[in-house]
């Protein structure tokens, strides 16, 4: 600092004259602010610049009332695909595409096995929007959901408004089944019937089955309209099917040495409506909590299945009756391969015929049964084992659905369910449950191949339909983001923007 001397009056006056500092060396000094231990509280003093008012901070919306109308729409398809038992992946994007193609591009979606949740964001002036929507009952409707995913696609591609949308909805969700239920009764029994001669029956066994699984359906309709739970349905079903088995057995009606065959074909039925195929799309999709849900479900149908199939081994010995022979599992011959196909075909017609599908569909599903029987006896020759051999057959059967059920109009949820039917362990299940409930000291290996076998064929037609992604957008388009495997709803996921 130098010293200024200025005259005043003959007096000399010293003024201090600030100059800047020497340049110093530049050393690391520790803010030691930071070292307070409130200093993470401390709110910043500094002055931000003022946000106008004016400006919109959020997306331009439409009214309150159009927003909640749109969410109402999506909720309500996304009931019908959930009902009908479509993937939580698979609603999700489709009330994702609906809602972005409506006006509505910030929204988000949450499925919990039971609940649908949507929610619309509308900026930081306004708070967010959400409905909630319950699924209460499911029913077999291909036919609906059919008609659901046409209507999706007219929304998604701009076709229909949300008020055309929502009266095709209603015309859609309170139209009747396309054929009466007799005729679902008479295809449950054309299920069990092809089965047997899949597993090498004759026509004896096939007409057995085919009146018991019947009788079965005509039960469960019945005792539904008191509200019975499914749980005891199944029992009810697996009940019915064994003990129906063991009387035919001590009459003498049946000439053949397999009339445990009526039995497994029985059980093939009552497994074909578990949404197993959904909890193992759930899982590999991330939606962890909606697919232990419907495990449970799977397991507590199977559950009931179980006990009543044990409960009749179990009167069957205390009253001494003659039981059925130790299902055996014969091995196949080349000549043998025309029966399984045309069996596994049959059997995919009338599952998805039970389901009121339409011809269309169900003319494809007997297309998806025939490769599936096919490719799975073709294995069997060659001595692979069944897992391994469900798996591959599950796998082209989700592909073949993948890459041609759209291109035709049918959804491939049906027939990736209906051309795995004829590959359901019902022959194995009653193997498994018969060792428990009559051999004493039995293991429960042959069980256990049966649950295996049946995610084998849940888990590959995932991956089928997984596989056929790139096909349907171009062989040589192999680098595309996949969107996961698509069973319902749009194949394209909707662009989101998240500024």
């Amino acid at each position: 600092m130098k010293i200024s001397e200025r005259t005043n009056g003959g007096k000399a006056t010293r003024w201090p004259l600030l100059e800047p500092p020497a340049q110093r060396p530049r050393t690391h000094r520790p803010n030691l602010l930071r070292r307070r231990p409130w200093h993470v509280l401390e709110a910043p003093t500094g002055e931000f610049p003022a946000v106008d008012a004016e400006e919109a901070m959020g997306p331009q919306l439409p009214d309150d009332a159009t927003v909640n109308f749109v969410l109402d729409l999506s909720l309500r398809l996304g009931e019908v695909q959930m009902a009908s038992g479509a993937g939580a992946s698979d609603v999700s994007a489709t009330i994702i595409a609906i809602t972005a193609a409506l006006g509505l591009p910030h929204c988000e979606v949450d499925v919990i096995f039971t609940s649908i949740t949507v929610t619309c964001h509308r900026g930081t002036d306004l708070a967010p929007v959400t409905a909630l929507r319950v699924v209460r009952s499911r029913s077999l409707d291909y036919t609906r959901l059919t008609e659901t995913e046409k209507l999706i696609r007219k929304i998604v591609r701009g076709h229909l408004g949300a008020e055309q949308a929502q009266t095709e909805l209603e015309r859609i969700t309170e139209a009747p089944h396309p054929y009466p239920r007799w005729v679902a009764t008479l295809a449950w029994g054309g299920v069990a019937a092809f089965i047997t001669i899949l597993l090498g029956g004759g026509p004896d066994i096939a007409l057995v089955a085919f009146v018991i699984s019947g009788v079965i359906d005509r039960i469960g309709r019945f005792v539904n309209r008191y509200s019975l739970p499914f749980f005891f349905q199944q029992v009810i079903g697996g009940l019915v099917a064994t003990l129906s088995a063991m009387a035919i057995v001590s009459s003498g009606l049946l000439t053949t040495d397999r009339p445990t065959l009526v039995v497994a074909a029985a059980v093939t039925v009552l497994l074909s409506g578990l949404s197993t195929v959904s909890a193992v799309q759930d899982a590999i999709t991330g939606y962890n909590v909606t697919a232990a849900g419907r495990t449970m479900e799977v397991v507590l149908m199977s559950a009931g299945l179980i006990s009543g199939v044990v409960l009749a081994l179990r009167i069957a010995v205390l009253l001494k009756l003659p039981l059925t022979p130790l299902p055996e599992v014969t091995g196949s011959t080349p000549r043998d391969l025309p029966l399984v196909v045309i069996g596994g075909a049959g059997a995919s017609a009338c599952f998805a015929l039970a389901s009121y599908s339409k011809m269309r569909a169900t003319l494809v599903a007997m297309a998806a049964g025939a490769i599936g029987a096919a490719v799975y006896g073709g294995l069997m020759l060659t001595e692979l084992d069944g897992v391994s051999s469900s798996a591959i057959a599950a796998t082209l059967v989700g592909f073949c659905g993948g890459v041609l059920a759209r291109r035709l109009g049918v959804t491939p949820l049906v027939v990736a369910v209906s051309g795995i039917t004829p590959l359901l362990p019902g022959l194995s299940t009653y193997r498994g449950l018969y060792q428990i409930g009559v051999e004493p000291g039995a293991d429960i290996s042959t069980l256990v191949t049966a649950v295996a076998i049946g995610l084998a064929l849940a888990a590959g037609v995932v991956l089928g339909e997984w596989l056929a992604q790139p096909v349907r957008t171009g062989l040589g388009r192999l680098e595309r983001r996949f969107a996961g495997p698509r069973m319902a709803g749009p194949l394209e996921p909707a662009d989101r923007r998240l500024e």
